[in-house]
């Protein structure tokens, strides 16, 4: 057991009272949310999955739907070396691009890779997978029926 100091102990709790730095505080919910910062990391996902040459790409736009994104983009690629490659090429562009280090889920099936950036949530899936749990239509409105 450690004997501390009365000087230690007032040096800690005058460390917990310090005022947090500005870029460290989260935003209030009152605040509105700087929506430009999710359209340009969303327009730079959608340009590397598109040179990266994804397939069928689909973004959905999660405002008001959902609480934990702004926006989500569903793709495809051919091989699980494809979504592989493709995920990892992703995460190292945000990260260098935003400063935004992204959650990665799937990556040693390589099946479906979820990639969480905190405003866009980014599935890639091979074909096969995608075809059989079809996530974007969940998400996207369904299509008028004409009378």
């Amino acid at each position: 057991m450690r004997n501390s100091t009365l000087e230690e102990d007032e040096v800690l709790t005058a460390d917990l009272r310090a005022p947090v730095p500005a870029e460290h505080r989260v935003p209030p919910a009152s605040e509105p949310k700087d929506d430009t910062i999710s359209k340009k990391l969303l327009s730079a996902i959608v340009s590397q999955l598109f040179d990266d040459k994804a397939e069928d790409l689909v973004q959905i736009d999660l405002q008001g739907k959902s609480s934990f994104g702004d926006y989500m983009v569903v793709c495809s690629g051919r091989s699980t070396r494809q979504v592989a490659a493709m995920s990892e090429k992703l995460v190292t562009t945000i990260k260098q691009d935003f400063g935004i280090v992204s959650r990665v889920e799937g990556k040693d099936q390589a099946d479906w890779i979820l990639i969480d950036t905190g405003d866009v949530i980014v599935h890639i899936f091979r074909p096969e997978v995608r075809e059989f749990y079809q996530l974007e239509k969940l998400w996207l409105a369904p299509e008028p029926s004409s009378p």
